[in-house]
């Protein structure tokens, strides 16, 4: 990344750096996965190979067959001396048999719920979720973003088709960034004081070129923090907004930037889900997608299976990939971690993945939207009322 494709962002890498103590670091290679079966096989590829220890948390995993080949790898690795450690959310693995990571935890793996509770499917922290996508494997190779781990994300659910998501593979300083927030997120799970030591925080062995930022925002910190992002990033846009979202709940102050934005002349759009695998959220999403139509902004819904890519890209140079949805329950009460990437390469990656996907979607002009049906105008009105906690 060059200095002067940095240069409109500094003031950004500036809050984030103050505000989130996110840091800049700009040796990293980045590759894009958008296909479920590239990402788990690039992951599990790092783990086979794994020397030192793997560290993953993740908010769903499942008791199918991904779920099962994912842990039954990670058992082996733990067989052969490598140090395992899996956090995973209490909500949203709550279906898990208890004997699930029986083979993982016998062979000396380590198996940690967030949040830590005495007593067992008694948590008295129910709103607040660790949705993180991370996995650190020896401290070199580092992947984020929105794929969890189960069948569907393999597009194997009948019912939701094709599952269209983004994730990223990072090798480079980043890591180390993305490490930390895993060992500060075990030790609140575990009390272990997990240290952060040079085994675990290694210079890197692979470095490119690509300047990125990883931030984290939860119900922590002293301000929001993934939505000062979003709103930074909005704010700086000359000609561009791409974003794909399954969920899109803004609040006033994000949908009154993205008005401003286009109507200054930024081509803003806004991808969603043409089915919804949370009711609620979905019309939630499509009241909040028809009340920005007037305002020109280009809306459209995703019809090859489900959009789960939680994904912006501006201008063709920055872009934002990870955990965090354009809803309340991401930007307010869950834990979620994004990498901010300022990289000419990397965003025309996801604006070519976006410009792909278009060919998929239906446009949802504000013809079609007010010709919607009465039942579907009741079932935004009762979702708005949950809008909140959504």
């Amino acid at each position: 990344m060059c200095d002067e494709d940095l240069t409109p962002y500094r003031s950004m890498i500036s809050m984030l750096l103050s505000g989130c103590r996110a840091l800049l670091t700009r040796d990293n290679l980045v590759e894009v996965y958008t296909d479920g079966h590239a990402k788990f096989d690039g992951l599990k590829d790092a783990i086979r190979h794994a020397g030192h220890h793997i560290h993953m948390e993740y908010f769903v995993i499942r008791n199918d067959e991904l779920g099962r080949e994912i842990t039954a790898a990670l058992a082996d690795k733990a067989r052969e001396g490598i140090e395992v450690r899996l956090l995973i959310d209490a909500i949203g693995c709550f279906e898990l048999p208890r004997h699930f990571f029986g083979d993982l935890i016998a062979a000396g793996g380590r198996v940690a719920r967030f949040p830590r509770t005495c007593i067992p499917y008694l948590n008295l922290q129910i709103n607040h979720h660790n949705h993180r996508k991370i996995a650190v494997i020896d401290g070199q190779t580092g992947y984020i973003g929105g794929f969890n781990i189960g069948n569907e994300y393999l597009g194997k659910d009948r019912r939701m088709g094709y599952w269209r998501d983004t994730h990223l593979k990072i090798n480079g300083s980043a890591v180390a960034l993305l490490q930390k927030q895993f060992i500060r997120d075990w030790n609140a799970a575990t009390h272990e004081g997990l240290a952060y030591t040079p085994a675990y925080l290694p210079p890197p062995e692979v470095a490119g070129d690509v300047a990125v930022q990883i931030v984290s925002s939860g119900p922590a910190a002293d301000h929001n923090q993934m939505k000062a992002a979003f709103l930074k990033l909005i704010s700086l846009a000359r000609k561009t907004i791409f974003i794909q979202t399954p969920y899109f709940i803004p609040d006033t102050s994000v949908r009154d930037a993205l008005s401003i934005a286009a109507l200054s002349g930024v081509d803003v759009r806004i991808m969603i889900p043409c089915k919804p695998n949370l009711p609620f959220a979905y019309w939630s999403s499509y009241f909040c997608i028809g009340s920005l139509l007037g305002r020109g902004i280009r809306a459209y819904a995703y019809e090859n299976g489900f959009l789960h890519s939680k994904s912006i890209v501006v201008d063709g140079i920055a872009a934002s990939v990870g955990s965090a949805n354009w809803d309340p329950r991401s930007l307010i009460l869950n834990f979620e971690t994004n990498a901010f990437i300022y990289d000419r390469r990397c965003a025309a990656l996801l604006e070519s993945a976006f410009e792909q996907d278009l060919g998929r979607c239906t446009e949802i002009t504000a013809e079609v939207y007010n010709r919607r049906s009465a039942l579907v105008r009741m079932r935004e009105t009762v979702s708005r009322l949950f809008s909140p906690i959504l």
